[in-house]
């Protein structure tokens, strides 16, 4: 099946981009997100089957794709803000602006560390996922992500951002 035209492609853009942006921004409140779901939503549609579809059923592909983008994106920052409620102690009130700090001290792991506790508890992928991703044995993800999580945990603690256990 051919893939859409760049003309063809362009003028639908141009016919429906500014909708589908209103309807992101409507769910989500948030210009930046409404900006990347769009762009994200429009390059899927570019590597999707749909040049013999009809307008109205592109207009619909397009809309359900940011649909979904806009689900997945929900989830991921439930899953984040999840992640941080584990990272800090249960009884630790903190205002906001301590989160600029928590990410600054997430930052200063290591690059391995960080992608580990981020695939483990932001993505909630299991040790044979992390594994495959991060090209690692299966059997050391355990002890490796048990490490991170350790250095993590000394460097909030040092920084005074958690209590001390």
């Amino acid at each position: 099946m051919p893939e859409l035209s760049e003309h063809g492609f362009g003028e639908f853009y141009r016919r429906h981009a500014r909708a589908l942006w209103a309807y992101v921004y409507r769910v989500t409140g948030n210009a930046a997100d409404a900006d990347d779901i769009v762009q994200d939503a429009f390059c899927r549609m570019l590597t999707a089957k749909v040049s013999e579809l009809n307008e109205e059923d592109r207009r619909k592909y397009v809309f359900r794709v940011a649909g979904n983008l806009i689900v997945d994106r929900w989830r991921r920052s439930k899953r984040e803000l999840s992640w941080l409620a584990r990272v800090r102690a249960p009884d630790a009130e903190l205002p906001v602006e301590h989160d600029d700090e928590v990410t600054r001290t997430f930052g200063e792991l290591k690059p391995r560390d960080r992608a580990l506790l981020w695939l483990a508890y932001v993505e909630e992928q299991d040790h044979q996922e992390i594994a495959a991703s991060l090209g690692l044995s299966r059997g050391s993800v355990k002890v490796l992500l048990s490490r991170a999580r350790h250095r993590l945990r000394h460097l909030l603690t040092s920084a005074r951002i958690i209590a001390r256990a």
